[in-house]
């Protein structure tokens, strides 16, 4: 038990990057998180921080010894959540990974919340890959495919992408019938936060992609303001079709070019492979699962 201890100080220094606040969050002085971890180095035979008068900075063995403790307090978790579920709904903290389009799925993820009050979603929007196993991601949602060996995925659903401008637009505008038409038009253009490259617009003729290069008169790296400036007239956006239900629905945005986009993605949960699935784990996994497309369809 003093070892597991040990452990939880050593962990806690090696989050927050800070000696003081590791003290701070577990109840005790700095000088005693110092004097445990120094306790610890003799016992190992090896170094695990790089101290400098103004900050800490984890060895490469800390690094290799962190790892293996977030996992031993993920399986420590992991067993008191099970024994808690026995005895109520899942519960505890749930850090999750959503792509910059994230705003769109909230109306699923209010209804999880609702569903499962005892659970707390820590919710990180970003289109970087993320390390889940590294940064500690209990599930991560993204589009497109999975290849990472030491990670479960599910398929949550497919999707389509659609063109899509104003009335007011196309009052101005002629409306474009071919893909080489959208070299004499605005195209608003989503660019990845990932990779810095802007998304391709992914039009197809005879089931061959178009290889055009595209106008990119407004570039942003989330897709809500490319739609919100298509509605205001500014231009021609590609997106997928779920984010702009309801603009469709309402008429203030109307669809171009349908038959060159046959292209279809795929919408995904990935979660670490190495460890057993926590109770809030699988509660959000089949949660979304189940209502995550249904809840788009009505956003």
């Amino acid at each position: 038990m003093d070892k597991l201890a040990a452990l939880s100080t050593f962990a806690q220094a090696a989050e927050l990057r800070s000696f003081t606040a590791a003290g701070r969050a577990i109840g005790v002085s700095s000088s005693a998180v110092g004097k445990t971890i120094m306790r610890m180095e003799e016992r190992l035979g090896v170094r695990l921080f790089n101290r400098s008068t103004r900050s800490i900075t984890l060895t490469a063995e800390g690094e290799a010894l962190f790892r293996r403790c977030r996992r031993i307090f993920a399986e420590v978790e992991a067993a008191e959540l099970e024994l808690a579920q026995s005895q109520g709904m899942p519960r505890g903290k749930l850090k999750i990974s959503l792509p910059l389009v994230g705003t769109l799925l909230t109306p699923a993820l209010a209804n999880f919340s609702r569903a499962y009050p005892e659970i707390e979603l820590d919710l990180d929007f970003s289109d970087r890959l993320v390390d889940i196993i590294e940064e500690g991601f209990d599930v991560v949602l993204r589009t497109g495919t999975a290849t990472d060996s030491q990670l479960k995925t599910r398929i949550l659903g497919n999707f389509s992408f659609v063109i899509v401008g104003s009335p007011g637009y196309f009052a101005e505008h002629a409306i474009p019938e071919t893909p080489e038409d959208l070299l004499r038009h605005a195209c608003l253009r989503h660019r990845w936060s990932s990779s810095g490259k802007l998304e391709s617009w992914r039009l197809q003729r005879d089931d061959t992609f178009v290889d055009i290069e595209l106008p990119a008169t407004v570039v942003t790296n989330t897709i809500e303001p490319l739609i919100s400036l298509a509605e205001g007239g500014a231009g021609l956006t590609c997106v997928p079709i779920f984010a702009v239900r309801r603009q469709l629905a309402a008429g203030t945005l109307r669809p171009v070019l349908d038959q060159y986009l046959k292209d279809v993605s795929a919408f995904r949960m990935l979660w670490p492979a190495g460890l057993k699935e926590t109770p809030k784990q699988r509660a959000f996994v089949d949660f979304m699962t189940k209502h995550l497309f249904s809840d788009l369809k009505g956003a």
